[in-house]
Formats: structure tokens, C-alpha cells, sequence
């Protein structure tokens, strides 16, 4: 019996493309020094970033010093793009996110969310349009683990009082996050309406795991299993 759905925010609920892009090269271009630069401070602050360990801000200050481009006014504009270009993606919701939910809401499931993610994406989504839909939120950098661990799925059914049969995750499938569910003895679905959007896409269709075409499917396949305990495929 499925009692709760469990969702991955990017590339499931809201998605980083097509809209304002401000990633390593973007940042680059404003800072005025090379990628390959900027990456070289960038990328190894990942892990940390994800984790809670680093803010953006901290990266941004220590790339700006380390190759002499500080000023405050720099650093503010590149702050302020970087939040503008996460909260900007809540802005251009897939047609049927807020009907789903709304839906899943109306039926009496409970709906959490897991995601790795900044503190500056951490920002968006609390002040974020989906953000009320959430009856618990686990999000990496405040939680310090982060899909595929088993740590943050069992703290999100935790918060849900929920056991792992009893819910239903549904992610894009990037990070291994449909096969750590599945371990746990999740049910899954693989959100595809995003990713059939365009090619610049981090996972592609997966096989062996069932897929939703558009978010409506969630909603059925919810219902549809929401009484029988019957597993989905």
C-alpha cells in the first residue's frame, strides 16, 4: 500500500535547462578569467558544496582572490545571478507539476522531497511555489548525505512515517537515486517528461524501471496502488 510519494527536484519537478544558464562557464565569463581556471577551485568544491560543508559565496570569494578579480561589486553581481538563475526555474513549471501534486494532496498522500543540492538551490526551493506541497524535505547540503546514500532516503521516510512498500519515488534517475530506492524496497518511476524535452540531458531512459510520461502518470500510478500493496514494475 502506497502511502507517500517521494520526489527528486531536479530534472523531476523543475528543470535547470532552457532557462537562465549561470554554471562554471557562465561564471567564468563574468569573473573574466579562462573555464579550465575556474574549475580548477570549482569543481573539487562539489562534494562540499553538496554536503553543506562550503556556500557558494565561500567558492566565489576564495576563485575571485585566488586569480585578482575581488571587488564587492563583483562578488554581489555573481551572488545575485547564481540566486536569480535557481529561483528562475520554479518560474517554468512542466504544465502538470502543480495539478499532480494538488492532486496527490487531495487523495491524502504524503509528499517529500529529496535532493542534492545547495545551499543556494536550498534557498529557492523554500521560497519556492512547490515548497508548501512538501510534508518533509531532505535536502543534501543540510542533512550532509546525499543520494545514493541509504542515509537520506531512510530520514525522509522517517519524517513521513512511512516504510520503505509504502512509498513511491520518482526521480529523473541521475545519482543512481532509482537503483538506491529500489534497494531499500522502495517502489519507483522514473520521471521522463523533462528529460524528453532535449538531448542535454544526465540520464537517459533506464531500463528495467517503469516511466512516467508526464506527471499526471504519477498521480494514476499512486492511486492505482495506493490499496493492494501490488508492486509497480
Amino acid at each position: 500500500m502506497i502511502k507517500a510519494v517521494i520526489f527528486d527536484m531536479y530534472e523531476t519537478l523543475v528543470t535547470l535547462y532552457g532557462g537562465l544558464r549561470y554554471t562554471g562557464k557562465q561564471i567564468a565569463g563574468e569573473i573574466g578569467i579562462r573555464e579550465s581556471d575556474f574549475r580548477t577551485i570549482w569543481d573539487p568544491s562539489d562534494e562540499d558544496r553538496t554536503l553543506g560543508r562550503m556556500t557558494f559565496e565561500e567558492v566565489i570569494e576564495k576563485i575571485l582572490k585566488r586569480f585578482g578579480r575581488y571587488s564587492e561589486e563583483l562578488f554581489r553581481t555573481v551572488v545575485m545571478k547564481r540566486k536569480q538563475s535557481r529561483d528562475e526555474c520554479f518560474q517554468r513549471l512542466h504544465p502538470g507539476i502543480l495539478p499532480m501534486l494538488e492532486g496527490l494532496k487531495a487523495s491524502g498522500f504524503r509528499i517529500g522531497l529529496i535532493t542534492n543540492c545547495y545551499f543556494e538551490e536550498r534557498d529557492s526551493i523554500r521560497a519556492g511555489i512547490l515548497f508548501p506541497f512538501f510534508d518533509a524535505l531532505c535536502m543534501s547540503c543540510e542533512m550532509g548525505s546525499k543520494k545514493p546514500d541509504a542515509e537520506i532516503f531512510i530520514r525522509c521516510m522517517d519524517e513521513l512515517s512511512v516504510l520503505p512498500q509504502e512509498c513511491l519515488y520518482v526521480g529523473d534517475g541521475g545519482a543512481g537515486e532509482l537503483e538506491a530506492a529500489r534497494k531499500l524496497g522502495m517502489h519507483t518511476l522514473q520521471a521522463m517528461w523533462y528529460l524528453n524535452m532535449g538531448p542535454m540531458r544526465e540520464s537517459g531512459r533506464k531500463d528495467g524501471f517503469k516511466q512516467a510520461e508526464l506527471p499526471a502518470d504519477v498521480l494514476r500510478e499512486a492511486e492505482k496502488y495506493s490499496g493492494d500493496g501490488i508492486e509497480l514494475k
